[in-house]
């Protein structure tokens, strides 16, 4: 295989505790053949960045770039986590479009393009992640590369008249065309992919994916839904029962069961509507008082944007009211973190809960949903409630699915879940777990650049 070479926002050294899954499977990836990461370094600086700053570790060259003070509030900010971010959730009601932030956007496209063309060979291969670098290989094409350029969009792609929503569209999504193969989450995303090609740009769109314009370009298009490692979920799971923070959970438990969540901090994740029917739960279903916790972890993020804030305000006062209305001397209704946990430590929590609950209002795939399910025991799995509207609900057809905006359908979800049999939640978790051990994050990231390298 030629040299492969990742391109993401950020990039993720071994061992960095913000490193998950997908950066695991980048990382072995780039061991194998060898390879470059490409990408912003986290650090925001006051004047116009110096350049690229390489560092070889292994098998990898990373190759980092920071960002200036202005690209940060255009780029980053602006642009991808206020503009692009709703849009692609489904929520053009927070849409914030400013003109002078799509200029940031496309300003650093290109010049991530003009730091990254020198470093590339003529049969390099080139992985492009996600949205805030939807431009980046029209830019590359414009400074003469013609190495493969693929792009994967871990977020969802939403309908056409959503999409249309956004002022410049157009210009913006053709930049697509530049790649020879874009790959998204699920097989709905693909299919409004090439609804909005065919659409805005008068292509066509066959079978296999192959999207064709006027002009005589094509590319393909196709759906690689992300995965786990199984196996390596399993094996935290059943290393952390001896670990301090697991033995904790358990003991604080004192025998009672626990529903776990975990998300970022995002209102894309559908934190207050999963509060609210937990508390309808607690309502409807009053046997359960006193003998189920749900604990949500939220890490915060873009804790300096206006809705993020807005956001952690209201999940505060959701929690003192619900805990508040609920709690008895030894017990609370919610356990609400604000901090994340190392990856092997949370298989331990998944391991420990009788249910996930994951109900996202939106989300391309979600591999919480995956992890807990990889995380459990198989004499005694919990239950999985999760969204409709999360990729992951396409594969985990077994798991219990669920509208997040009903609040009865997610409190009857939770109820089912503490009074299913034990036969029926093997039965269950059984046909998910072996559907995540044939296919794994290993066999999603070879399937992609099998494609790519054939295209």
């Amino acid at each position: 295989m030629t040299r492969l070479v990742i391109v993401s926002n950020r990039v993720s050294k071994p061992r960095e505790t913000r490193a998950g899954g997908l950066a695991s499977a980048l990382n072995s990836a780039l061991n194998e053949h060898g390879g470059l990461w490409f990408g912003w370094s986290g650090n925001v600086v006051s004047d116009v960045p110096a350049g690229v700053s390489r560092e070889r570790i292994g098998e990898i060259d990373y190759a980092l770039t920071d960002l200036s003070e202005s690209e940060y509030s255009t780029y980053y900010q602006g642009f991808s986590n206020r503009t692009l971010w709703p849009l692609l959730h489904y929520r053009p009601d927070l849409l914030d479009f400013r003109r002078e932030n799509l200029s940031g956007y496309r300003a650093v496209n290109r010049r991530f393009a003009e730091l990254l063309a020198p470093q590339l060979r003529s049969d390099d291969t080139i992985w492009v992640h996600d949205y805030h670098l939807i431009p980046l290989g029209q830019e590359l094409r414009a400074l003469g590369i013609k190495a493969r350029i693929g792009f994967f969009l871990h977020v969802p792609f939403p309908s056409p008249e959503v999409l249309m929503m956004l002022p410049g569209h157009r210009p913006l999504l053709k930049t697509l065309c530049a790649y020879d193969l874009v790959g998204t989450q699920t097989d709905s995303d693909q299919r409004a992919l090439c609804e909005y090609s065919g659409r805005e740009w008068g292509a066509t769109c066959d079978d296999s994916g192959m999207v064709s314009l006027s002009d005589g370009h094509r590319f393909r298009c196709m759906a690689f839904p992300i995965s786990i490692d199984p196996g390596l979920i399993s094996r935290n799971a059943d290393l952390a029962r001896t670990s301090k923070a697991h033995r904790s959970l358990v003991d604080s438990l004192s025998g009672r069961e626990l529903a776990i969540s975990v998300d970022r901090l995002d209102y894309s994740k559908g934190l207050p509507e999963r509060f609210e029917a937990f508390a309808h739960f607690l309502d409807s279903y009053p046997q359960h008082r006193g003998q189920l916790s749900m604990m949500q972890i939220a890490p915060v993020t873009r804790g300096d944007v206006p809705e993020y804030q807005e956001l952690r305000a209201r999940l505060e006062q959701l929690a003192g009211a619900i805990n508040g209305r609920y709690a008895e001397p030894d017990w609370m209704p919610i356990r609400y973190i604000n901090r994340s946990f190392h990856q092997a430590n949370l298989a331990g929590f998944y391991r420990s809960a009788r249910v996930g609950l994951v109900t996202p209002l939106r989300d391309g795939m979600n591999l919480v949903a995956k992890e807990y399910v990889a995380a459990q025991s198989a004499e005694d799995p919990g239950v999985l409630v999760l969204s409709r509207f999360a990729g992951a609900a396409r594969e985990l057809t077994d798991a219990l699915l669920v509208n997040p905006y009903d609040a009865d359908d997610t409190s009857n979800a939770i109820h089912a879940a503490l009074e299913m049999p034990i036969e029926e939640r093997r039965r269950r978790w059984q046909a998910m777990s072996a559907h995540l051990r044939q296919h794994t994050i290993v066999d999603w990231r070879e399937s992609f650049l099998d494609v790519l390298l054939d295209s």
